[in-house]
């Protein structure tokens, strides 16, 4: 399982339904080259999943999308 760096997580992603700021993933699932985020927005009870895929020869960790 590939670790992840506490620094370089998302924060403040808005909800899909209400666009209000949700503070930090509830669930992140790390694999190759990518993350899964699982978010919960608590104002309207929405919850979604976005995905992060990583270049194989970025060191720093930057997402390509989500």
């Amino acid at each position: 399982m590939a670790s992840i760096d506490p620094g370089s997580l998302p924060l403040g992603n808005p909800c899909a339904q209400c666009g209000k700021p949700i503070s930090a993933p509830e669930w992140i699932e790390a694999g190759p080259r990518r993350a899964a985020y699982l978010w919960h927005c608590w104002a309207c009870d929405y919850r979604f999943e976005a995905v992060a895929f990583f270049d194989e020869a970025q060191q720093d960790g930057e997402a390509l999308a989500a």
